[in-house]
């Protein structure tokens, strides 16, 4: 009996490789990832966490964007483009919302607004937009022929539509004397702003103490800020009625400003920081008129000491804001004053002017607010008196 041998082959086996996983790092949190989990964009790898994070997806174009370049909001994102094409916020509350879903008030049609402040303001608009110019109204003796018109700006109350309705009240009981607009460099707060009248009228009949004490009352500051100024327009034609003589007086102006810059600085109770922020100097030159051809050659803006660029009148952009009664008609009082100086003096006399000289021709009866601000400022012949703390 024979028996058969069944030959066995015998293969090596070779143990199998683990599968190779790729893997980035995400440009956000630097974590190692694998690829399949990241996802590309812009050019880098992000981790899923980081994606949701980091970017978001246009909610009218579908694309997706870095957070830094949303032009929407938190609810409705948005990039640049379709922002810009289909979209605006509400000038009053900011709520982006379709272009085409805004509602525009009768009076200031450039600002559009969203239903529910539209609703809030159509039947009681108290604030007007910065551009806002209404006919001037011309208050007091017309025979003076100096009117002042001012702006001051308050602060840290809130752009609130009701306060301004109750400043409003508190002045125009008889007539229009104020109006009220928004303006752009204040953080929460708004512009009051006189029609004309003359020193007289501001003194006795524009009631300016019930005013700051209101405004006071309502929570709004505004020397306690950086924000607030205090500007003063004069009528041009107040120093004459022909473009030379005119032009003569302003140079004189801008001279007894430059000159008097240090005493007037602590005067308007602003830093120096401030003053370069808000209202550039001309340079002081040793003549009116080459201050006066400086500031025409260099073309300078309306942010100046001195605003000249408007047709009728000149403006005093040097003071700080304030809710003190007193040194709302001292600041008053002095822009006369300089004003009658400028009027009443040639270039000669002006040139040679001292402080001391300036002080000593103000009118004490006419101008007593401003005799007691410059005691109080140690601007006065060394007569420093007790002063109370500004608003």
């Amino acid at each position: 009996m024979s028996t058969t041998k069944t030959a066995t082959s015998t293969k090596r086996r070779t143990k199998a490789q683990p599968p190779v996983i790729e893997t980035v790092t995400c440009h956000i949190c630097s974590k190692e990832i694998e690829k399949t989990d990241a996802t590309e964009f812009d050019g880098k790898w992000l981790c899923s966490d980081c994606l949701e994070s980091e970017t978001f997806i246009c909610s009218d174009c579908g694309e997706r964007e870095w957070n830094d370049e949303n032009a929407g909001s938190e609810d409705t994102p948005l990039c640049q483009s379709c922002y810009d094409e289909d979209y605006m916020r509400c000038d009053e509350c900011g709520i982006v919302m379709p272009t085409e879903n805004a509602y525009y008030l009768e009076e200031d049609d450039e600002y559009g607004y969203c239903g529910y402040c539209y609703d809030k303001l159509k039947d009681k608009q108290y604030i007007h937009n910065y551009s806002y110019k209404p006919m001037p109204i011309f208050y007091g003796d017309t025979a003076i022929n100096r009117y002042f018109g001012v702006e001051l700006e308050i602060d840290s109350g809130g752009k609130d539509n009701d306060n301004a309705h109750d400043l409003l009240r508190t002045v125009n009981w008889d007539s229009e004397k104020i109006y009220i607009k928004t303006d752009g460099s204040l953080h929460d707060g708004m512009e009051i702003v006189t029609h004309p009248m003359t020193l007289g009228y501001h003194i006795h009949n524009m009631d300016w103490d019930s005013l700051t004490q209101k405004a006071l009352y309502l929570g709004y500051k505004s020397h306690k800020t950086t924000t607030c100024g205090l500007h003063v327009h004069v009528n041009r034609n107040t120093f004459a009625n022909d473009n030379i003589r005119q032009e003569a007086c302003i140079g004189r102006i801008l001279f007894i400003v430059e000159r008097f810059w240090e005493e007037l600085l602590r005067f308007s109770r602003r830093t120096e920081e401030q003053i370069k922020q808000w209202t550039a100097r001309y340079g002081f030159k040793h003549e009116p008129h080459e201050i006066l051809d400086t500031a025409k050659k260099n073309g300078y803006n309306r942010y100046t000491c001195v605003n000249i660029t408007n047709t009728a009148t000149i403006e005093f952009r040097i003071f700080r804001g304030t809710l003190k009664y007193n040194t709302i008609i001292a600041t008053l009082q002095l822009v006369d004053h300089i004003c009658n100086m400028a009027i009443s003096l040639c270039d000669t006399n002006i040139e040679k002017l001292s402080w001391c000289d300036f002080v000593e021709q103000i009118d004490s009866d006419k101008h007593p607010e401003l005799i007691t601000y410059m005691k109080e400022r140690r601007l006065y012949v060394n007569e420093p008196i007790y002063m109370a703390e500004e608003e």
